[in-house]
C-alpha cells in the first residue's frame, strides 16, 4: 500500500514537473492571430494585468490569456507594463510581448508641420493625422504660459509652434505635441542677440512670419527680410498682403483671393493702414526665415513684387518699382 502510494506521488510530481516545463515552453512560442497586416493596440493607463491580458488576446496578440498572465508573473513584471498604443505586425511570444510592454515601445504618429501654416492650420494637419480635432490643438495652443519668459505679451503660441516632423504616441495629444513644438522653437531660436531694430523676441519672430509668407525661394529670404527692415528705419508702411490675409482669416473672410477693398480692413494686423510691425506673428516661420530676419541681405532695396514664378524682382526706388510692376503685373 504504501509503495503503491509512494509510486503515485511519484507520478504526480514527475506530471507536474513536466506540466511547469510544457507551460515554461509556452511563453516562447511564437504567435499570431490577427490577420489584417497590422494591427494596433491601446492600453490605457490603470489597465491591470487580467484587462491588458484579454485586449491582447481579443486582438489576436497573444494565444491565451491566462498563458499571458502566468508569463507576466513569472517574469515579475506585473507592475512594469506600460500603457500607450502599441503596433503588431510579426509573429510574438508572450516574452516577447512583455519586453515591448515593459521598455514601453508603444507605436509614434509621425505628423508634418510644413513651414508658414496658422496655429488653426496646423491644427487642421493634426486633425488629419487622426489624433484629436484641430480645435483640441488650437486649445492647446493657447497655453501661453510656455512661452512667457520668451514672449510676456504673447496671447497664444502662434509663431512659437516650428514648422518639422513630430513622432509622437497617440496619447500625448494635443498638448504633448504643441509642448514639443514649443522646444524645437526654442532650439531654432538659439542664444544669439536680437538684430538691430528688434526689439523683443516677438518682433522677430513676427518679422520671421512675414517673411515666411512672402517667399519660399531661400535664396529670397534674407532680401524679403532687408526690404521690411528697411521699411521699419524710415517708418515706411510695410504694405504686406499676408498681414491682410491673416487680418480676413481672424475675421472668417478669407476667401483665397485678396481684393484692393481688403486693403481697407480696420485691423491692426493690416499693415496698410497701421505702421510698424502687426500685433504679432501671422503664422509660424522656419530656421531660415528666423535666420533671415537676423541675417539680413546687405541692400537697399524697400520694393519687390512677383514675377508670377515663385520668386520676386526687388527695386530701391519708387520708380524702378514701378517700372517692375509694369513689366511683371500689367502684362498679367
Amino acid at each position: 500500500m504504501l509503495r503503491r502510494l509512494f509510486i503515485l506521488i511519484v507520478v504526480i510530481g514527475i506530471l507536474g514537473a513536466g506540466g511547469a516545463w510544457w507551460v515554461l515552453q509556452q511563453f516562447d512560442v511564437p504567435y499570431r492571430g490577427f490577420t489584417d497586416t497590422e494591427i494596433f493596440v491601446e492600453l490605457p493607463p490603470g489597465s491591470s494585468t487580467a484587462d491588458i491580458a484579454g485586449r491582447l488576446s481579443a486582438m489576436g496578440v497573444v494565444r491565451d490569456p491566462l498563458l499571458f498572465r502566468l508569463a507576466v508573473r513569472y517574469a515579475k513584471a506585473d507592475r512594469h507594463l506600460q500603457a500607450g498604443e502599441y503596433r503588431f505586425v510579426d509573429e510574438a511570444s508572450p516574452n516577447d510581448v512583455i519586453a515591448r510592454l515593459r521598455r514601453g515601445d508603444t507605436f509614434n504618429h509621425a505628423v508634418t508641420f510644413p513651414e508658414g501654416l496658422t496655429a488653426r492650420e496646423m491644427g487642421d494637419v493634426f486633425e488629419r493625422a487622426g489624433l484629436g480635432t484641430a480645435d483640441e490643438f488650437v486649445q492647446a495652443a493657447g497655453e501661453r504660459s510656455l512661452i512667457a519668459d520668451l514672449d510676456p505679451r504673447a496671447k497664444n503660441l502662434e509663431g512659437f509652434l516650428f514648422p518639422s516632423t513630430y513622432s509622437l504616441p497617440r496619447h500625448a495629444g494635443a498638448p504633448g505635441f504643441v509642448r514639443a513644438m514649443v522646444k524645437e522653437f526654442r532650439k531654432a531660436l538659439g542664444a544669439e542677440p536680437l538684430p538691430d531694430g528688434m526689439a523683443s523676441v516677438r518682433d522677430l519672430v513676427t518679422l520671421a512670419s512675414i517673411v515666411e509668407k512672402e517667399t519660399a525661394a531661400p535664396e529670397e529670404r534674407p532680401l524679403v527680410a532687408a526690404v521690411y527692415l528697411n521699411r521699419l528705419k524710415i517708418r515706411m508702411p510695410l504694405q504686406c498682403d499676408p498681414t491682410v490675409i491673416y487680418a480676413l482669416m481672424l475675421r472668417g473672410r478669407w476667401n483665397g483671393n485678396i481684393r484692393k477693398t481688403d486693403l481697407q480692413i480696420d485691423s491692426p494686423y493690416n499693415t496698410y493702414r497701421y505702421p510698424g510691425l502687426p500685433p504679432g506673428p501671422i503664422a509660424s516661420p522656419g530656421r531660415a526665415s528666423l535666420d533671415a530676419v537676423r541675417h539680413p541681405a546687405d541692400v537697399k532695396y524697400l520694393y519687390f513684387v512677383s514675377r508670377n514664378d515663385g520668386t520676386h524682382v526687388f527695386a530701391a526706388t519708387l520708380a524702378e518699382h514701378n517700372r517692375n510692376v509694369r513689366l511683371y503685373q500689367s502684362r498679367r
